[in-house]
């Protein structure tokens, strides 16, 4: 593979990582958003309300506790699945580097 090609490839794989850890922040957000709920939902004794299309309705606090817990192990579920694709995807990238570096050491 010439140079042009080699520094191409690296470049999208680079977006590509940037693009990944950029998902993984957003899903992380939501995972901590869900963590806190479940922790506030856990606390109360209170009755528990959730939003429903814009609108405040009255809950009952077991199935809220199970939507969150299952909506907390998707969160995990997809973080993990974006962490391994971006270790697979910064071992190509170093990969690259190095047969790029290779490369142009022997045009030296």
């Amino acid at each position: 593979m010439d140079q042009q090609n080699l520094i191409e490839e690296l470049q999208a794989l680079e977006s590509g990582i940037q693009s990944l850890i950029m998902q993984k922040q957003n899903l992380q957000i939501e995972l901590n958003e869900s963590l806190n709920a479940l922790s506030e939902v856990e606390k109360t004794n209170d009755e528990v309300y959730k939003i429903l299309n814009g609108i405040m309705i009255k809950a009952d606090k077991t199935k809220v506790l199970t939507d969150l817990k299952e909506k907390k192990k998707l969160f995990e579920l997809r973080v993990n699945s974006i962490e391994k694709q971006e270790k697979i995807f910064e071992e190509k990238a170093e990969k690259m580097r190095k047969e790029l570096n290779e490369a142009m050491n022997k045009k030296k």
